[in-house]
């Protein structure tokens, strides 16, 4: 994860994320245009790719797109202060997590080692004991990192499978929205962050209600949330 690709039209703050991220130990190639990110991200084997949303041509969210059609590589993308919507969609199409500009260097190299952290852990965890998880019609199996509703695969980004999977080892209990965020990403909560709410409406819209239109994860109002029991 150590190779690192910025795609982002502002030289300056590349000049600057370069030298910083540099400095802490990562080799930093930059891009400037849409469609010349989009090809570079999918020609050459980075560790993880930091994306703008707003750039000339082909934009981060067509950008992303592209690059998930054929990679899981992890993806932060770079969004304007205070627009949510830039940040649901990102995280919707796949991203592993955001950070609204301007920023502090010292927060986007955590969030970078905090899916470092999380990328090297699934990778070298041993074969689990329980290898599939099943709650209801939803099974998820841990050696293949598939999920399954009635049988039927479903399309999970990495940071949503392992939400699905800290939700169904605890299916009936309350997990804080704190604990989710250390589990899931890695990484401690912090102020105004929804990064975590933004990932649980999207495996939500992915697995759907149970019979009934009952949800299947249920929202507990300033605590965290609930992956309900179905009923028997």
């Amino acid at each position: 994860m150590d190779r690192i690709l910025v795609i982002d039209d502002d030289s300056e703050l590349c000049e600057l994320l370069s030298d910083y991220l540099g400095s802490e130990g990562f080799h930093i190639e930059t891009v400037h245009q849409g469609e010349e990110g989009a090809r570079q991200a999918l020609a050459e084997p980075y560790g993880l790719i930091v994306l703008d949303v707003m750039l000339p041509g082909m934009n981060g969210f067509d950008i992303l797109r592209k690059i998930r059609e054929s990679s899981k590589v992890p993806v932060i993308m770079l969004t304007a202060r205070g627009d949510d919507i830039d940040r649901i969609v990102g995280l919707e199409l796949g991203a592993d997590d955001y950070l609204p500009k301007p920023f502090n260097p010292r927060e986007l190299v955590a969030r970078i080692r905090a899916i470092q952290r999380r990328t090297e852990a699934v990778n070298k965890e041993p074969v689990p004991q329980v290898k599939e998880l099943k709650v209801g019609d939803i099974e998820l199996c841990l050696t293949s990192r598939s999920v399954k509703r009635a049988g039927e695969p479903i399309e999970l980004t990495s940071v949503e499978f392992n939400l699905l999977e800290v939700l169904l080892t605890h299916a009936g209990e309350v997990i804080s929205r704190d604990e989710l965020v250390e589990k899931v990403l890695g990484r401690q909560l912090s102020a105004y962050d929804r990064s975590i709410d933004v990932h649980v409406s999207a495996l939500r819209k992915k697995l759907g209600h149970y019979s009934g239109a009952t949800e299947r994860i249920k929202t507990v109002r300033s605590v965290g949330y609930l992956y309900s029991l179905p009923d028997n």
